[in-house]
């Protein structure tokens, strides 16, 4: 499998100690610091490259947008990495079925529980 260019994914919920302490461990991160107006950054370093971090706060109906701007993550995928934060933060998280091409349904995405169970769902339309 070819290693994503950059890793995004939704949180349904933001508990910031738990991101902050789990970005730490997992990228050797500093704690998210405000970058504006409902945005937090920081940078990780991982194989001793930077990875930049940004969190935006209320991106989609109701979840957070977790952006790494790296190919060099320890995930390869955006579902991957999903798997991991919905584990470690105990939130549902969402993210894309995989890397998207032109034709693709831009509303199709994995929705992935804090127990590991994961199904495709229409987002924004999943009827929570």
């Amino acid at each position: 499998m070819q290693r994503y260019p950059d890793i995004e994914i939704y949180l349904s919920q933001v508990p910031l100690d738990a991101l902050n302490a789990w970005l730490g461990e997992t990228l050797d991160a500093g704690p998210l610091a405000p970058a504006g107006k409902h945005k937090w950054r920081t940078r990780g370093r991982l194989g001793g490259r930077e990875i930049p971090v940004l969190l935006v706060e209320k991106a989609a109906d109701g979840f957070a947008s977790l952006w790494f701007d790296s190919p060099d993550t320890p995930w390869e995928s955006d579902q991957a990495c999903a798997h991991a934060a919905a584990d470690r933060l105990g939130c549902e998280v969402r993210c894309s079925l995989g890397g998207w091409q032109p034709g693709d349904d831009p509303d199709r995405f994995l929705q992935v529980l804090p127990d590991g169970s994961e199904r495709e769902i229409d987002w924004p339309d999943s009827g929570r």
